[in-house]
């Protein structure tokens, strides 16, 4: 009776460090893999990253339209400006100028 007593003492003990072993491991692959661990991390960098280069892309982009729109506006009217845009809209050229058409792409 004793040796058995001592034996579940013995396995129970085994028992709870087995189980807070288990814990322990399952809280640290989550840590390193899950939705939020340190890979999900590195990638969110990366995501990161990449937003920001478009982000800057797009700004650019948009200034230059904007520089574009302001050439166009009533109050300040660039002729090189209106001129191309009329001849691009109405496919419009000068008899005496040489037009080179391209292939479409």
């Amino acid at each position: 009776m004793v040796s058995r007593a001592r034996l579940k003492g013995i396995l129970t003990g085994i028992a709870l460090y087995a189980l807070a072993a288990a814990f322990i491991a399952y809280f640290g692959v989550n840590a390193y893999t899950g939705k939020y661990g340190l890979n999900a991390r590195a990638e969110l960098d990366q995501e990161i990253a990449n937003l920001t280069a478009e982000l800057a892309r797009l700004k650019a982009e948009h200034a230059a339209a904007q520089q574009r729109v302001a050439l166009l506006r009533s109050d300040t009217v660039d002729p090189d400006m209106l001129d191309e845009q009329v001849r691009f809209q109405l496919d419009y050229a000068d008899p005496r100028e040489l037009v080179r058409i391209l292939p479409a792409k």
